[in-house]
Order: structure tokens, then sequence, then C-alpha cells
């Protein structure tokens, strides 16, 4: 069964006409999609439904899809795709810092909206904690990354540093889980891109370079001089082995 076409959307859009045009094309192939048309009902209704993806309007009334997205991030883990008629590249940055996983521009084009959805869904549906068969003690640690004081558990999707939780939505989990199996090489940019994002890298995406800042916040480390996932100038990263 293809669960990417039973998956719930919450769309968020005060255009009531661009809205409806959108639900029935995503409800048509499939989708369960739940409409508001208010920032502040939206955040209401992501923490009570806990939709599988979030499409969010940027001008919105009640509040901003920029406050929605930076509000309800720390809790929801899963996509938000940020929609907007504002196309300067500041916009897209902010959301994407809000913690948006993507950013598309109006007007929508349905087929692009739609690839980028089920991209997101299959990134989430890679691996399912609920669906997977207890595993034996060796091949559990095969899921477990731990370094020094971080602990990274690939089946729980569940980081710890030292000790204490730490939240992070599923994409930037992917991502930590990909840097930090491979620590200590450098992971290309262009390889990140390809693998999360199913493009080549063309110089100006800057999707993975901002989740990765969000990650660097959230595991105390330093964003002038990171030295946990480290920079490295003109090819990608290197997760640090030893810091943590």
């Amino acid at each position: 069964m293809d669960t990417l076409h039973t998956a719930h959307l919450l769309l968020v859009e005060d255009d009531v006409e661009l809205a409806t045009w959108i639900e029935e094309y995503l409800s048509a192939r499939g989708f369960n999609v739940t409409t508001c048309h208010r920032g502040d009902e939206a955040v209401t209704l992501i923490k009570n439904l806990n939709p599988d993806c979030v499409l969010l309007d940027g001008m919105l009334p009640g509040m901003d899809g920029f406050e929605v997205c930076k509000t309800v991030r720390p809790d929801f883990i899963n996509p938000i795709i940020m929609i907007t008629a504002r196309d300067e590249e500041i916009d897209e940055i902010l959301g994407l810092e809000m913690g948006a996983d993507d950013y598309i521009t109006k007007p929508v084009r349905a087929r692009v909206l739609l690839t980028r959805i089920k991209g997101l869904l299959r990134q989430q549906e890679r691996f399912n904690p609920a669906s997977e068969l207890p595993l034996s003690p060796p091949a559990a640690s095969m899921h477990l990354l731990q370094f020094n004081g971080l602990s990274i558990n690939e089946l729980t999707r569940s980081v710890h540093l030292d000790g204490e939780s730490i939240k992070l939505s599923s994409n930037e989990f992917d991502v930590l889980w990909f840097l930090a199996s491979r620590a200590g090489e450098v992971v290309q940019r262009d390889d990140l891109v390809s693998h999360f994002r199913g493009f080549e890298y063309d110089g100006f995406d800057r999707s993975i370079d901002l989740r990765i800042s969000r990650i660097r916040k959230k595991l105390n480390d330093s964003p002038q001089e990171p030295f946990r996932i480290k920079t490295i100038w003109g090819k990608g990263y290197l997760f640090a082995k030893d810091v943590w």
C-alpha cells in the first residue's frame, strides 16, 4: 500500500479560491486534506491533529506563516512547506530559519507542489519505528550512534546530549544521522542536496545549510565557529567525533 497517498495534509491558505483548488487537486490524488484560513487557527490544528505535512502560506490573518512555523516547530517534527507570494531570497531564508523544510512561491504549480510533498513524505517513510519487529541487541546496536555525551538512536528517532533529550524535526534528524554515520569524513554538500532534495546542487539552494544551522543551535555548537559540525569551505560538512 502506498502510504504517501493516505497522508493527512494541513493546508493553511487565506485565499479561499486557491485553497479550494489545492485541496481538490490533492484530495483527487488520495490525500486527506484539512484546510484552514488563519494562522492562529493553524497553530491549534497542528498541535491537535499532528498532520503528516503542513502547507503553510506566508501571509495569513491572525498570525503570519513565519510566526506559525516558529511557534509550532519546537514540538512538531513533521514537514512544513512554506507557500507564499513573496519571492525575495530573504523571505525564503527566513522561512527556512523558522523551521520550514521547503519553500515554494506562487503562482503554485500543481506538479511541483505534489513532487515536493511526495519527496518530504518519502523521507518520513524511510523509517517507521512502529512497523519494525523487535531487534536482537547486536542488530539494535547498528541503529545507535554514541559520541561521548551524544547519543543518536535511529530506531526511536531520538537524540540525547549530556542526558538531555534534544527535540529535532524529522528532517533535521535525518540530516544529523546522515552526517553522524559518516563521522570524521567530509560529506559533500552536493551529496546532501542530492540525497535529501532529489536534485543536483545548483549553488543557490540553502535548505540543507539552514537545516544544519538549526541542528547546530540545538546541539550547542558555536554558530560563529562551529566545532561539532564543521563547515569545510568549498566542500561540505564534517561531523567531529571527539568533541561531544
